[in-house]
Formats: structure tokens, sequence, C-alpha cells
């Protein structure tokens, strides 16, 4: 059980990794506001901030949301090791969205603000980060789980000997 949680916590790692050295790429190498084209009209690289929660949604202030976000983290990162070793699709999720939860985290303690660069133009979606993808990814995984899946998604019980 130990190797598999760290496994997945290394899975979290590599997501916050990546999120941040992406986003630092973004923030020294393009002028705030300005728009890089990678793929045409399709994908661009537009470096904003964002005060509010995913895709711009304002909830509260930046601290309640900062708090929030921190005791959401800890809860998954607790279910992640209560859940069944065989739950291992639903353990991945969790540790997707936390290794994005972090992610976003670490830029509101930072920045104040989180960091986003992504910009799809083929339809109007708002800008979005490495950090977005992995909580969005998860949550699809995590939800098709909860409705495909026939094992019951429950934390793994403690065993005791009866003397």
């Amino acid at each position: 059980m130990f190797k598999s949680n760290l496994k997945l916590l290394s899975w979290s790692a590599i997501i916050v990794l990546l999120d941040q050295v992406t986003k630092k790429l973004v923030s020294s190498s393009i002028i705030y506001g300005d728009s890089i084209s990678i793929l045409g009209d399709f994908l661009r690289f537009t470096y904003i901030k964002n005060p509010g929660m995913a895709f711009g949604i304002q909830v509260g202030n930046r601290y309640v949301f900062t708090a929030f976000s921190l005791i959401a983290s800890l809860v998954i990162l607790v279910y992640l090791f209560r859940l069944k070793p065989e739950n291992f699709w639903a353990r991945f999720a969790l540790a997707s969205i936390l290794g994005g939860a972090i992610g976003n985290l670490i830029d509101r303690i930072v920045h104040k603000e989180v960091i986003d660069f992504i910009d799809i133009r083929i339809i109007r979606w708002p800008v979005f980060n490495v950090a977005d993808i992995a909580v969005t990814l998860g949550m699809i995984l995590l939800i098709a789980f909860v409705i495909f899946d026939n094992k019951e998604l429950e934390p793994e019980e403690e065993h005791s000997e009866a003397n």
C-alpha cells in the first residue's frame, strides 16, 4: 500500500512541477496580457492572471478561497490514503486533482493570483493552465469511476482482531 501511495504522490508532484515550470516559462518569456500563436488561431499562449477560481469564477475574498483550497487539498490527500488499493483509477483521479489543486494553491500563496496561459480559440473558452487540466481530467475520471465501476468508493477499513 505504501509503494502504491508513493507512486500516486509522485504523480501529484509531477503535475505540480510541470504546472509551476510552465507558468514560470510563460511569465518570464511573455509580457503580461500578450498572446503568442502556437498552432495558428487554434492554440495560443496568452499570459494572464486569474484572481478567482477555475475559469475566472469569483468566490468571496482570496483569503477565504485560499484557505478553502488548502483544506480541500488536505481532505483529498487524506481520502487518497484511505481508499482501498484496488480502487486505482479513483485514487489516480484524486492524485491528479491534488496535484492540480496544489499547483494553483502555490500561485495563490506566492502571487496572490493564478497564472493562466493556455488559450484555445476554436471556441471561446477561458484561458487555463496545466493544473486546471489535471483537476478537470481528474474530476472526469472520478465521475466516470463513480458512475461505471461496480465497486463501492469506500475507504479501506481498519482490520482488528477480536481477542
